[in-house]
């Protein structure tokens, strides 16, 4: 842009700010150029706080490496994607949070795939997302363990709660506080109680269930479980007939959204919760805002999703890593949904059911994995 002349006033344009260089980077931040480079395309070779140190002075400067540049010398996009089966559910979108956070924290970005809980999606988003990835993590896959497997081969896998030997994964272990769940129930004095889980393929569902069935047996209690097919409220909502034909006075859901789900029907019943019947729910993310405030068994999602980052991207550094599997453990937060067995099971009466809508046959008949 010229200056401008205005009679004897001369205007000049305001000069451009440079462009932030990589040398800049460097010197602001005190290291070698070569280190900026490494922050971005290959963070695992630095210390966390290197990482961290060369990416907020970028930030702060306003510095963009050239991404074209950097996986022509590389090999590498610096790009991941989380592939989920359902984003709208809460455990997966603070899973969801948790890894693009680290990812981000560690210089890549994230693609992000929701397979609405089919495997073929699942399939489709794997097969089409390689060519832009450098990595995946896969969250609760739905798809055959042989399918998940060819993936794998082709491109970097770390899989959340699917237990596969020789790929690395993430596994949150509930069992433990499903455990205490059933002592504290049995402490209430329930003699009947429910296991309302996902699709018996699934693997945090089994282990869930097991569980339960195990702790019960222990303290004498007869167990009832029912499968609702997808977790969701609807499904949560469509059993409680049958918990209540079955004598049952508490449940133990799957996940937080189910537990919710069982505590609204109740509700549309005239039926209190604890007093009428107790629920426990998993992963601990909305427990704390229904009501009544839910006793759930934490799931630490958040966690996971960043640790299956870090699994994938210090895998990078190594061509044949080490399958290696990290758990995390869940434990009981209580809180005012369970409570005192009743005197005697709360059961429907012919004008309740008839308010009560049908209850919802699962379609689901794919072999998937549950959270």
């Amino acid at each position: 842009m010229k200056a401008v002349s205005l009679g004897a006033v001369v205007i000049k344009p305001p000069k451009a700010k440079p462009t932030p260089t990589i040398r800049l980077v460097a010197r602001v931040a005190g290291v070698s150029q070569a280190t900026v480079s490494r922050a971005f395309s290959q963070p695992e070779l630095l210390t966390p706080a290197t990482v961290e140190k060369v990416l907020g002075t970028a930030q702060r400067l306003g510095y963009v490496p050239n991404q074209v540049a950097r996986a022509l010398s590389t090999g590498r996009a610096g790009n991941i994607a989380l592939i989920l089966p359902d984003v709208a559910n809460p455990f997966f979108s603070a899973l969801m949070r948790g890894a693009q956070a680290q990812a981000y924290k560690r210089g890549y970005a994230t693609f992000l795939g929701d397979s609405d809980e089919t495997a073929q999606l699942e399939d489709v988003l794997l097969s089409k997302l390689a060519a832009q990835v450098d990595g995946f993590v896969l969250a609760s896959p739905r798809l055959d363990e042989h399918l998940i497997r060819k993936h794998t081969a082709r491109k970097p896998v770390v899989v959340i709660n699917r237990d596969l030997q020789g790929i690395r994964r993430v596994l949150v272990d509930t069992s433990a506080g499903f455990a205490a769940a059933v002592d504290l129930l049995a402490g209430f004095g329930h003699r009947v109680i429910a296991y309302v889980g996902a699709p018996r393929s699934s693997w945090s569902s089994q282990q869930r269930a097991r569980a339960v069935a195990a702790a019960g047996s222990a303290h004498g209690l007869s167990v009832v479980e029912i499968d609702v097919g997808r977790p969701s409220h609807e499904s949560g909502r469509d059993c409680v007939t049958r918990l209540l034909e079955a004598g049952v006075t508490a449940a133990l859901a799957v996940d937080d959204v189910v537990a919710q789900g069982i505590m609204a029907g109740m509700g549309e019943l005239g039926l209190s919760v604890p007093g009428d019947f107790s629920v426990v729910g998993c992963d601990d993310i909305i427990a704390a805002t229904t009501y009544p405030p839910l006793t759930s068994v934490t799931a630490r999602c958040a966690l996971a999703g960043a640790n299956a980052v870090d699994l994938l991207l210090d895998g990078f550094a190594n061509p044949t890593p080490k399958a290696d599997s990290h758990v995390i453990t869940g434990e009981l937060i209580v809180r005012n949904s369970t409570g005192p067995a009743p005197t005697r099971p709360p059961a429907p009466t012919p004008a309740r059911r008839a308010r009560r809508r049908p209850v919802a046959k699962s379609t689901v008949s794919d072999p998937s994995s549950r959270k």
